[in-house]
């Protein structure tokens, strides 16, 4: 008997019945690195609510670890945390085992973790402010009518036409009010520990966003550049070290379903049939408030009002500015400063500045040889050269693209376009729209001394000032074609038409095209 004792208190003080918890509630630092969402095509926008990028981050914490057994818990990871990337360095006796404590207080799962057990229901009499408690249990979860049993009988939650609220005698167990990784670690004494914390995370993305100014001589351009960081997890990074990652990854791994965790169920809440409950039927709710507009959405509907899309550049050097780096065949973009990631927010740091580039704009079409149509629209390009003699000379990440031009003492939007990324050396063709005033038609056979064959591509120039023109062909390589089409030059892996034409005037370019066999 006295054996048994002994074995009883020898398990009882043993490490594994004497495990301590160490809460670590934020990091010391932390570091962010922002990747592209893989699947958006170059050039696409960030969709806000939709987060398909991922970032890579990096904590710093210090821990008071007991001697023994202990339970680490690393509160305020993101939400989005993929839990079998994270690695935890630092600790002196490793990690045992992790978990990702996903089950978050919400008054859901609240009252769902309180199903069973006995609250207090509170009241406030609406015409005294008097102020009343009663205990009860809770005999339903969240879903559907919240059922309430006290000494009065059965009712439902929020249904007696008074204020009422739950107070709940305390938390209960499992539930965490922050996104909770937590890591089993054994210490061979009481010591204080730096730890760091590096996981994948969902719900990041990040793009370019340019703004170009077009000078009054319509020979250069001003180019200016933001780096757009979106965060939609719902928590902070304050002053991290940001940085944003450009190239395309070989993701083969669903980060997305790595990532979901289970959901508590949204509280609902219905009554019994009016007339009912324990205190008569509810008083109608109040009416809504009357509808306000604001100044801008006024403005939307005036009829005879006009709102111009306009953008101050700036005109002092920009004292902060993402340096660029090279992290193997990709591009990385640092900012030198400490920012905040805010939950569900942007962030947009410089990101180019480039004054005077020269460019030539370009008025073109790209079409196969047997192609057929009238007054077709030409799509407006502007062409740079992305060289250092250029004025240029930097990899341009991809992003959404604004030029503004100036019309008297205002710059207004004259097109819109997107990047694709382009590397340095490239010729960088930004088409930012189409042109009524540069039609071409493609015509076959039917005019005098014309083939069956026989094609008549015309473009016509209806602007007060020369165009140069491009029209490219799609052709696979074919030793019987046409001699006047095997002539022309290839751009682009196209045969390309190039021609400049006079103001008010157009021009023609005839081929002979058979449909192979």
């Amino acid at each position: 008997m006295r054996r048994w004792l002994l074995l009883l208190l020898m398990l009882a003080a043993s490490p594994a019945a004497a495990q301590s918890v160490v809460t670590s509630v934020a990091p010391d630092a932390v570091a962010v690195s922002v990747f592209r969402d893989p699947g958006r095509s170059e050039g696409g926008e960030i969709e806000p609510g939709w987060l398909n990028g991922f970032a890579l981050i990096s904590e710093t914490r210090t821990i008071d670890l007991p001697a023994g057994e202990s339970v680490v818990r690393f509160e305020g990871v993101a939400e989005g945390m993929i839990a079998v990337s994270a690695i935890v360095t630092g600790l002196p006796g490793g990690v045992v085992q992790k978990n990702r404590d996903a089950a978050l207080l919400s008054p859901a799962s609240l009252l769902d973790g309180s199903l069973g057990n006995r609250v207090h229901i509170r009241r406030t009499d609406r015409a005294t402010g008097r102020v009343s408690e009663e205990e009860a249990i809770i005999r339903s979860g969240p879903q559907g009518a919240v059922v309430l049993q006290t000494a009065a009988g059965f009712e439902s939650l929020r249904c007696t036409g008074l204020p009422e609220s739950i107070v709940y005698a305390g938390v209960p167990a499992g539930l965490t009010a922050k996104p909770t990784l937590s890591v089993t670690t054994r210490s061979p004494v009481a010591q204080r520990a730096a730890v760091t914390l590096t996981y994948l995370a969902t719900g990041f993305d990040w793009a370019s966003n340019y703004v170009a100014r077009v000078a009054a001589d319509g020979r250069t351009l001003d180019l200016f550049a933001w780096l757009t960081v979106a965060n939609s997890n719902a928590e902070s990074f304050a002053d991290a070290r940001l940085a944003a990652i450009a190239g395309t990854l070989n993701k083969v791994s669903d980060f997305k379903a790595l990532a979901d965790v289970p959901q508590s169920p949204p509280l609902r809440l219905s009554c019994f049939p009016l007339g009912t409950g324990r205190y008569g039927t509810p008083p109608p709710p109040p009416a809504p408030p009357p509808m306000m507009m604001s100044v801008d959405e006024a403005s939307d509907i005036v009829v005879t009002g006009s709102r111009v899309a306009r953008y101050e550049f700036m005109s002092a050097p920009i004292a902060v500015m993402a340096s660029q780096e090279d992290l193997g065949d990709l591009k990385l973009y640092r900012v030198p400063i400490p920012v905040t990631v805010a939950a569900n927010g942007q962030k947009q740091v410089a990101l180019l500045v480039k004054d005077r580039v020269p460019f030539k704009t370009i008025y073109r079409l790209r079409s196969s040889p047997d192609d057929r149509f009238e007054s077709m629209e030409t799509e407006r390009v502007l062409r740079m050269e992305n060289k250092e003699a250029a004025r240029l000379g930097v990899p341009l990440p991809s992003g959404q693209l604004a030029v503004f031009a100036p019309r008297g003492d205002e710059s207004l939007l004259v097109g819109e376009g997107s990047v694709r990324d382009h590397a340095v050396g490239e010729k960088v063709d930004l088409v930012i729209g189409e042109s009524s005033q540069v039609r071409v038609d493609i015509v076959k056979g039917g005019a005098p001394k014309m083939a069956d064959d026989d094609y008549r591509v015309t473009v016509t120039n209806a602007n007060p000032f020369a165009v140069d023109f491009e029209l490219g062909f799609y052709v696979d390589p074919d030793p019987k074609l046409d001699k006047r089409l095997r002539k022309l030059p290839r751009r682009d892996g196209l045969l390309t038409w190039a021609i400049r034409v006079p103001a008010n005037d157009s021009r023609s370019f005839d081929y002979r095209f058979v449909e192979p066999e």
